[in-house]
């Protein structure tokens, strides 16, 4: 089964009853958790950003601290595991300024990490590839914020 465009399924979708979609949403949402936390988003964490931004930075503590540092492999998977999580997060938002704030927290929290990061050149690159990442996000936000972000940035490069 190939499936429609996006474009085809919103030319349709125009026709069905409101209890048509409220029902296709919730098929989708038992299907795949992907959906169902987009969902979860929109519904309930969409209007309040500044709390759906300290829930998911309080998933990235409890993430960080959960690690065990026996040896770097399993290090580095944890650390990919919570990376992976944070950027569904981010893309549930859509928001440069989430986006930019959440990135800047992982790598802080990744700075905190003992043993240090920097050790390895697999969490090195990690780190700097999601610093990078930030700073393209805060070039396309506002001025105000810009500056701010800029001055974390700069404290977790000093």
């Amino acid at each position: 089964m190939k499936p429609a465009t996006i474009t085809e399924l919103k030319k349709e979708l125009k026709y069905r009853s409101q209890d048509q979609l409220m029902e296709y949403c919730l098929t989708m949402a038992r299907f795949k958790l992907e959906s169902k936390e987009l969902l979860t988003y929109l519904v309930f964490e969409s209007e309040n950003e500044t709390a759906y931004i300290e829930s998911v930075k309080g998933y990235i503590l409890s993430a960080f601290q959960e690690i065990t540092a026996t040896n770097f492999h399993y290090i580095k998977k944890s650390v990919r595991k919570i990376l992976r999580q944070t950027k569904r997060f981010i893309r549930y938002s859509k928001k440069k300024e989430t986006e930019a704030e959440l990135l800047i927290y992982f790598c802080k929290e990744l700075s905190k990490m003992r043993p240090s990061y920097k050790r390895n050149t697999v969490l090195t690159n990690t780190y700097n590839k999601q610093l990078e990442l930030a700073q393209k996000a805060i070039v396309k936000i506002h001025e105000d914020l810009q500056y701010d972000f800029n001055l974390m940035i700069q404290e977790l490069e000093s």
